[in-house]
């Protein structure tokens, strides 16, 4: 039982993830409509309010519910809880935040309030991809991890991510 209970909370973790990494990349060609004629901004803008909906009630909150649900199942289930799995939970509050802080974005940007640049929404589009490598690489990795070299190697991951976002930004004002 507890297999197929950890293996539902895989599956229901990939699928949150999906929709955690999606989600801002809509947000960001919704923002980026702004600069197109009223006339397809607005078309632009209802499609993707359409597509936002969708992903974000049938996919992400589920997913994000069931993820939860099957996690601590699994945590119960386990019986123990290793200095390791304290980690991870500290770095899944941090995913729950940033998950919610997507809904804000996604409410406001539906009402057609746009707060946030297409560059600071790329910016915060990594961030779940760093909650991603933390997680996945404390849970595989466990006790074969140094704490230290652990943050070493996550701070390094996100001086790369930082980098290529800025590198993509020349590179993209080049173009145009």
């Amino acid at each position: 039982m507890f297999l197929y209970i950890k293996a539902l909370h895989i599956i229901f973790i990939v699928t949150w993830f999906a929709g955690m990494f999606y989600m801002p990349r809509l947000f960001i060609y919704n923002t980026e409509a702004a600069d197109k004629p009223d006339i397809v901004k607005s078309a632009l803008r209802e499609q993707f309010a359409v597509m936002m909906k969708r992903l974000w009630y049938g996919i992400t909150w589920p997913s994000a519910v069931l993820t939860l649900v099957f996690g601590l199942t699994t945590w119960h289930l386990l019986g123990v809880t290793p200095q390791w799995l304290v980690i991870k939970l500290g770095f899944v509050v941090g995913l729950y935040i940033y998950f919610f802080s997507l809904h804000r974005i996604f409410k406001q940007q539906v009402q057609g309030v746009f707060k946030y640049s297409s560059q600071q929404l790329r910016i915060w589009n990594e961030v779940a991809t760093i909650f991603l490598v933390a997680i996945v690489m404390l849970v595989v990795v466990k006790q074969s991890l140094s704490f230290l070299w652990g943050i070493i190697g996550l701070l390094l991951f996100v001086v790369l991510l930082m980098s290529a976002i800025r590198i993509y930004k020349v590179l993209r004002k080049k173009r145009n």
